[in-house]
C-alpha cells in the first residue's frame, strides 16, 4: 500500500540556514531572553575582572619586574624565578605542608558531609530535621576572622576553656598555638566544623532526587534501612561523590590562606607555611613581585594538571567525569 502522505523536508535540509536566516534567529533570541542574559552580566563581568584580566600579569613570571619600567619593558629572565625557587631551601617544606594539609582534609573533611547527609536523611521529624539542618549551615556564614578568634580564644593557654577542662581532669595545660605538632589538627578540625553542614547541600539534594520507588522495591526485597542506605541511597548519590572528589583532588596544591595568616606564628612555620603565604610574604610584603608571581604560577598549572589527570582516572574507572 503506497502513502501519499507528503514527504517530509530531511535534516539536512531543514538545519541548512543562510546567514541572514541565522542572524535574524539569533536576533530574536537575544530580544526574547534580554533580561535573562542582563541578570547574567554581574557574573560575566565579575570572572572578567577578577580572574581574565589579571591573568596578564602572569608575564612578570617569566621577567624581572620593576614597577617604574612595566610589565613589558622589564628584563626578562626566562624561567629563573622557577629554578631560585626549587633551589631554594623552602620549596619542599611548602609542597609537603600543602599537600599534607589537603590530604588530611580529604582523609576527614571529605567523607563527613556524606555521613552527615545520610544520617539526615534517616531523621523521620522534618521539624526536627529542618532544625538540624539550620544549625550545621550557621558556621559556614561565620567570617573566618571569627572563627580563628573563636579558636584562639578557645585554646588560649590561660584562660581557655580548653585548657581549664585539661586542668579540671588534672592534665598538664598545652599551647596548642605554639606547638607545631597541633596545627593541622586545629586547621583541618575547625575547616570540618565550619563546613560539613553547608557542603551536605549536595548530597542532600542528589538524595532527595532518588526514585522512592527503588525505596519500595527495595523493602519489598526485605532490605531494612541499613541496607537501603547502602544499595539505594549510596548508588544513588555515587556520580555526585566521584564529581567533588575530582574537585577537591584538583585543589591538592591550594590551600586558602587568610585562616593560615591568622593562626600561625614564627614557632609553627615548619607545619604551618604552605605556597599561597610564602606567595605573600614574598610578593607583598618582600615586594618580590616576578618571583611570587612564579611560585604562583607553577602552583596554578600543577592544580590544572591534578584535576586534568583525576578526571581521566575517573571516567576510566568509574565512567564519571567532569567532562
Amino acid at each position: 500500500m503506497m502513502n501519499n502522505s507528503p514527504s517530509m523536508p530531511s535534516p539536512a535540509k531543514s538545519e541548512r540556514l543562510t546567514p541572514e536566516t541565522r542572524s535574524s534567529r539569533y536576533r530574536k533570541l537575544l530580544a526574547r531572553d534580554k533580561y535573562l542574559l542582563l541578570m547574567t552580566l554581574p557574573v560575566i563581568l565579575y570572572f572578567l575582572i577578577f580572574h581574565y584580566v589579571p591573568m596578564y600579569g602572569m608575564i612578570m613570571a617569566f621577567n624581572n619586574f620593576s614597577p617604574t619600567r612595566g610589565i613589558w619593558n622589564s628584563e626578562w629572565v626566562g624561567l629563573r624565578w622557577f629554578e631560585e625557587f626549587f633551589n631554594s631551601i623552602y620549596a619542599f617544606r611548602l609542597i609537603k605542608n600543602v599537600l599534607l594539609l589537603n590530604l588530611y582534609n580529604v582523609l576527614w573533611g571529605f567523607p563527613i558531609p556524606i555521613i552527615f547527609a545520610l544520617l539526615l536523611n534517616e531523621v523521620r521529624r522534618q521539624v526536627f530535621k529542618r532544625f538540624i539542618q539550620s544549625v550545621s549551615y550557621m558556621p559556614h556564614f561565620i567570617s573566618v576572622v571569627v572563627i580563628v578568634g573563636m579558636t584562639v580564644t578557645f585554646l588560649s593557654p590561660n584562660s581557655g576553656i580548653v585548657n581549664a577542662g585539661l586542668e579540671w581532669l588534672g592534665m598538664e595545660k598545652i599551647n596548642f598555638l605554639s606547638e607545631g605538632s597541633w596545627f593541622r589538627t586545629i586547621y583541618i578540625g575547625t575547616d570540618i566544623w565550619a563546613g560539613f553542614g553547608y557542603n551536605s547541600i549536595l548530597y542532600l539534594a542528589a538524595i532527595a532526587a532518588i526514585d522512592p520507588q527503588l525505596y519500595e522495591a527495595a523493602k519489598i526485597d526485605g532490605a531494612d534501612r541499613w541496607k537501603q542506605m547502602l544499595h539505594v541511597t549510596l548508588p544513588g548519590i555515587a556520580s555526585t561523590i566521584v564529581i567533588l572528589l575530582i574537585l577537591q583532588l584538583g585543589r591538592m596544591m591550594s590551600v586558602g590562606f587568610e585562616k593560615i595568616i591568622l593562626l600561625y606564628n614564627p614557632a609553627t612555620y615548619g607545619v604551618s607555611d604552605v605556597i599561597s603565604t610564602y606567595v605573600y610574604r614574598i610578593g607583598l610584603v618582600g615586594g618580590e613581585y616576578s618571583f611570587a608571581t612564579a611560585v604562583d604560577l607553577l602552583n596554578a598549572v600543577i592544580n590544572c594538571i591534578l584535576i586534568v589527570t583525576f578526571n581521566r582516572l575517573s571516567r576510566k574507572w568509574t565512567s564519571i567525569s567532569l567532562w
